[in-house]
């Protein structure tokens, strides 16, 4: 997968990094705002309790 991607990234090597960094760091920034806060509410971990 990475390199299908790798190679359908336009420029030369340094744009191509540089690509590369900003599509993972959209990525993340995707995944910390959308999705994490979507699914925190869903997830069992705040029901804990102790014996």
């Amino acid at each position: 997968m990475y390199s299908w991607i790798w190679r359908h990234l336009p420029g030369p090597t340094v744009v191509r990094v540089l690509e590369a960094v900003v599509l993972a760091l959209a990525v993340v920034a995707l995944l910390m705002f959308v999705v994490f806060p979507w699914a925190e509410p869903k997830l069992p971990f705040n029901n804990v309790t102790t014996q």
